[in-house]
């Protein structure tokens, strides 16, 4: 699976988790160059509070187009610290 944003692959891997039609890459595969820390936190019922990322390459910007949990619940503790993507990130296999 791939995440692509403005034409760039930002993350590759035959390894992701998908949990609530969600792709989860593992941190190691994706390119973090293109990741910068937002500020924005939210929690969900289910898997506990997740924290964001912009995604920005060749100067076009995603607002918290990215997240991840650094401490899930008990249920999601199988996708800790993987990253997922907004639908604006396009997703091929």
């Amino acid at each position: 699976m791939k995440a692509i944003w403005n034409e760039i692959v930002i993350a590759d891997s035959d390894r992701t988790i998908e949990k609530d039609g969600k792709h989860y890459f593992p941190p190691n595969t994706v390119d973090k160059k293109y990741l910068e820390d937002s500020r924005t936190h939210k929690d969900s019922p289910d898997k506990g509070e997740a924290s964001f990322y912009h995604v920005q390459v060749k100067g076009k910007v995603k607002q918290d187009g990215a997240w991840y949990y650094p401490d899930p619940k008990e249920d999601a503790t199988d996708i800790r610290g993987y990253i997922a993507f907004s639908d604006e990130i396009e997703l091929k296999k």
